[in-house]
C-alpha cells in the first residue's frame, strides 16, 4: 500500500474523527502522541463532540479541535481524513470530507466511505491475540505509514491540584458495570485510615447520595476532574471513562470488572489493579478491593 503519510507534503492537513465516548476518546491520545513524533510538521484536527472537547485541550499533539460539523471538517482541508469512531454519522463525515485520502477500519461498517481501509489491528501488529484499545487506534497509524513503536500511556494536561487524595468514582453506564455502594464506602473508610482524604466523582446525572459522609464532585467538568486525578495518590472505581483518565495521569489504579474485557479496556501503562468474577460485578467482595489496594502500597 502507499505510505500515507509519506505522501503527504510539509504542514499537510489531517483530520480525526472521534465522537464518543469518553473511553475511547482518551484511548485515542497515545495514537495522536506517535503520530505527532513522526511527523511533527503536519496539522492535526480532532472532531469531537463538545462533552468530551476537554479530554483533548491543551494537548501538544492537537492544533484544533472541531465541533462534529461537516462544513467545520470540510473547512479544515484535511490531506487526509482518519474515522476512528466507524459509526454511520462519522463515515457519511469521512465520505464528505473532501480529503485525498479517507481512512477507517475495514471491518467498519460504510467500507464504500473509505479509499484507506485499514485491516484489524492484529494484522498489523502481527498478533492473534486480543488487543487493548490502545494497540488498536494505534495501529491505524502503523498502517498509514508511522514506523512501528511502543504505544505511549495516553496523555492528558491539566494544572495540577496542590492537595493529594483518592478518588472514587462509584457510577457506571450500566448496572452491569456498577459495584454495589457499600463496597466503595468501604474502600473509602480504609483509605481514610491510611491517611488519604478521599473524594467521590460522578457525572450530573449519578446518584451519589450514598457518599454524603465525604467530598463529592458532582458534575464537575472533565478539566476539573483531570486536574483532580493529575494530583491523586490512587484511583478506585468501576470501569468507565474516569479509570482511562486515571491511567493517562500514571496514578495507580484498582479497576473493577462486570462484564467488559479487561484485556481490551484495562488501565494502560499504569500500576493497578484488575479485579472481576465470574459470576458478576456484583460478586466482588471488599477483601479483594482492599487486598489489591495493600498490593499497590498507597499510602498518604
Amino acid at each position: 500500500m502507499e505510505n500515507v503519510l509519506e505522501s503527504l507534503p510539509r504542514g499537510g492537513r489531517v483530520a480525526i474523527i472521534r465522537l464518543r465516548s469518553l473511553g475511547d476518546c482518551v484511548l485515542t491520545t497515545p495514537a495522536l502522541a506517535i503520530l505527532r513524533q513522526f511527523r511533527p510538521d503536519l496539522k492535526i484536527g480532532v472532531v469531537v463532540e463538545d462533552r468530551f472537547r476537554e479530554i483533548f485541550e491543551g494537548s501538544p499533539d492537537v492544533d484544533q479541535i472541531l465541533p462534529p460539523l461537516l462544513a467545520r471538517l470540510r473547512g479544515l482541508r484535511s490531506d487526509v481524513c482518519l474515522n476512528l469512531h466507524g459509526g454511520t454519522r462519522s463515515a457519511w463525515m469521512t465520505a464528505l470530507s473532501g480529503a485525498r485520502y479517507r481512512a477507517g477500519f475495514g471491518h467498519f461498517r460504510n467500507r464504500p466511505a473509505y479509499n484507506v481501509r485499514i485491516p484489524r489491528a492484529q494484522e498489523i501488529l502481527g498478533v492473534e491475540r486480543k488487543v487493548h484499545t490502545a494497540e488498536h487506534l494505534a495501529s491505524a497509524m502503523f498502517y498509514l505509514g508511522v514506523p512501528f513503536c511502543e504505544i505511549p500511556r495516553a496523555r492528558l494536561t491539566a494544572a495540577r491540584n496542590a492537595k493529594t487524595c483518592a478518588v472514587i468514582h462509584p457510577a457506571a453506564a450500566a448496572a452491569a458495570k456498577t459495584w454495589r455502594p457499600r463496597g466503595f464506602l468501604d474502600v473509602a473508610k480504609h483509605l481514610q485510615q491510611s491517611g488519604l482524604d478521599v473524594v467521590f466523582i460522578g457525572s450530573a446525572s449519578d446518584d451519589l447520595a450514598p457518599f454524603g459522609a465525604y467530598p463529592v464532585r458532582k458534575g464537575a467538568t472533565l478539566g476539573q476532574i483531570k486536574s483532580l486525578l493529575a494530583a491523586a495518590a490512587v484511583f478506585v472505581g468501576n470501569d468507565s471513562g474516569p479509570a482511562h483518565m486515571a491511567a493517562a495521569f500514571g496514578v495507580p489504579s484498582v479497576v473493577l470488572f462486570g462484564n467488559s474485557d479487561p484485556e481490551i479496556w484495562g488501565p494502560w501503562r499504569t500500576t493497578s489493579e484488575v479485579i472481576s468474577s465470574p459470576a458478576g460485578i456484583h460478586e466482588i467482595r471488599t477483601d479483594q478491593v482492599l487486598q489489591a489496594l495493600d498490593r499497590l502500597r498507597v499510602h498518604a
